[in-house]
């Protein structure tokens, strides 16, 4: 498929690019997406829930009454988990949610991804650009120029740019990363996706591996 490329002013320069249907016109595989959606949300997790159970938190190890005679149930301890202030019971422990995927299926996901968001408009191609200095105000006006100020998407760069990434750092709705970095959650979460001239190549090279 064919994609005109546009400026920073939002003007198309009268060139078109040619994207890979091997990687932007496939047919997408959704278990490949949830996949790997499903592991990009469990490697964020921290996993340091801790609850104490019997034998940890601090109290007397007193018998509190005798066995017999008390006409209820027997206890040996006020630390027993039936007693307010007691351990809990199987509570939770620190635990590593993260799990191991495929690097084919991987990139199967993030082209379905790509695929996609190119399926329903969403990929804008803007020739390279670069900032003199970090300014917020220089990355609104390209958000601006777009068309996409109140929506969030990610732009995605050929290589990392120190000033464009801290431009871009402040706004909330907007990520930038290197086509290296791609993630297949974060291309479906952005209602527009930004891909530069020049990361093109990278792009889908790193995908038709």
């Amino acid at each position: 498929m064919k994609v005109s490329v546009l400026d920073i002013q939002g003007k198309d320069t009268g060139r078109k690019v040619e994207l890979s249907d091997a990687v932007y016109g496939i047919e997408p595989n959704n278990h490949a997406v949830y996949l790997d959606v499903k592991q990009y949300l469990a490697n964020k997790r921290q996993g340091t829930h801790k609850a104490k159970e019997r034998a940890e938190i601090s109290g007397s190890t007193r018998k509190i009454k005798k066995q017999k005679g008390t006409g209820t149930a027997r206890a040996g301890s006020i630390k027993s988990p039936v007693f307010r202030g007691g351990g809990r019971v199987f509570g939770p422990r620190p635990k590593d949610y993260s799990f191991k995927l495929n690097k084919n299926l991987k990139r199967l996901a993030r082209k379905s991804a790509l695929s996609i968001q190119a399926k329903e408009n969403n990929i804008i191609v803007v020739e390279d650009f670069n900032f003199e200095s970090p300014k917020t105000k220089s990355f609104t006006n390209v958000l601006s120029a777009l068309g996409i100020e109140n929506k969030k998407s990610i732009f995605v760069l050929a290589e990392s740019n120190n000033n464009v990434y801290l431009s871009s750092r402040n706004l909330k709705a907007v990520k930038t990363v290197t086509n290296t970095g791609l993630s297949t959650y974060e291309l479906l979460n952005a209602n527009k996706i930004i891909l530069s001239e020049a990361s093109l190549e990278g792009i889908e090279t790193n995908l038709s591996k």
